[in-house]
């Protein structure tokens, strides 16, 4: 048997290496078009802001290590261009010297994960404007810090890694100011939380610009001119785009296979989608929202990695179900932790849940105990 992944960070190398497990003699292919496998973007933010000061650490494993463990073919810099279903092969372009070629599969696992979104905004190629998404963005961000010692950022969007990544800036000393078009930073918490995480963030200096959108961005002298919708324009060294993300689907609609929420792609709960021996995982796909029963995109990489080993199962003759998320996650904001798990009472009364709500300020610990 042959199964070939397409995506090696998160869902893809867990395919991988729990296929390998379960069958010594199966021939495993992963193509990843960057240049790293097995990462969690959460990390990044923190070798930027030299928490994390070795590199190494982003990553848990290289293309060789990998190989050593698992005896897994780990292709980076390679990009699959298209599915031929029918004869069961994708094509495949090498990155590095532009070359294309056609590789068999009798499995094929698709974990393209998601791209960042591209709002319809100005400028984006500014110098000094970045995005977000993969260790190699991490590298272009780092260096162009060390080399300029930037003295403010303008960060365009506050989701959870803008949220870090903000903290880490504001930590190097920088001047960071927050747009973003919601009222809210995190929209997985109702106002009255989040209203704790904006003040966490204004006590360590952090300015939030939120009901504004970025419009553009402009070069100016040695920095940027971020241009803010119906306000005065904001300026800084530089500026970061983390808006979101979406479902990088581009290879699957190709196929011709089923897409969903977002063009995200339908799978069932075998992670079948709607081709044969084509399976799919990660934040490329639609998933059923546990509490609510509603079809929905969850990019978080505990799911995804629980879909690979899922996959895994299946194609090794099993018989496992992916039943949906809760959408569990946790994000340390300066010295506060807030984490969320379901839905939240916005979300409940949204989906025509008759909902009550508790506010508690319990302890972590009892009073007599440090800490």
């Amino acid at each position: 048997m042959k199964v070939v992944i397409v995506g090696g960070v998160a869902a893809g190398a867990s395919a991988a290496a729990r296929i390998r497990r379960l069958n010594e003699k199966a021939e495993i292919v992963v193509f990843e078009r960057s240049g790293y496998i097995s990462y969690a973007n959460c990390g990044l933010p923190y070798y930027i802001g030299d928490i994390i000061t070795d590199s190494e650490n982003l990553t848990l494993q290289t293309p060789e290590s990998f190989y050593n463990r698992f005896r897994v073919d780990v292709n980076v810099h390679h990009e699959v261009i298209a599915i031929n279903s029918k004869d069961k092969k994708v094509l495949v372009k090498n990155l590095a010297n532009g070359k294309e070629f056609e590789e068999s599969y009798d499995k094929l696992v698709l974990a393209p994960g998601a791209k960042p979104s591209q709002p319809r905004i100005s400028g984006m190629d500014t110098e000094n404007v970045f995005t977000l998404r993969t260790v190699e963005d991490t590298f272009r961000i780092k260096e162009y810090i060390n080399a300029n010692q930037p003295k403010s950022a303008v960060m365009a969007g506050g989701g959870f890694i803008g949220i870090e990544l903000a903290e880490n800036l504001r930590e190097l000393g920088m001047d960071v100011t927050i747009v973003q078009l919601f009222k809210q930073l995190t929209g997985n918490f109702d106002p009255d939380m989040a209203s704790m995480i904006h003040k966490e963030m204004r006590k360590h200096g952090v300015k939030l610009a939120l009901g504004h959108a970025v419009e553009g961005f402009e070069k100016k002298d040695n920095g940027v001119k971020v241009l803010i919708k119906g306000q005065k324009p904001l300026y800084a060294d530089m500026a970061i785009l983390a808006i979101g993300v979406s479902p990088d689907t581009a290879l699957a609609k190709q196929a011709g296979i089923e897409l969903g929420l977002f063009n995200s792609i339908v799978v069932n709960d075998r992670m079948e989608t709607s081709l044969p021996d084509i399976y799919a995982a990660g934040d490329a796909v639609q998933v059923k929202h546990y509490v609510t029963g509603e079809n929905a995109l969850i990019s978080l990489a505990g799911p995804a990695n629980k879909q690979g080993r899922i996959i895994a199962d299946n194609i090794c003759g099993g018989d496992s179900r992916y039943l949906g998320s809760q959408a569990s996650s946790i994000l340390k904001v300066f010295n506060l932790t807030a984490a969320s798990t379901g839905i939240n009472e916005t979300e409940a009364k949204s989906a025509g849940l008759d909902v009550d709500y508790v506010i508690l300020s319990p302890m972590s610990n009892s009073s007599y105990y440090p800490g």
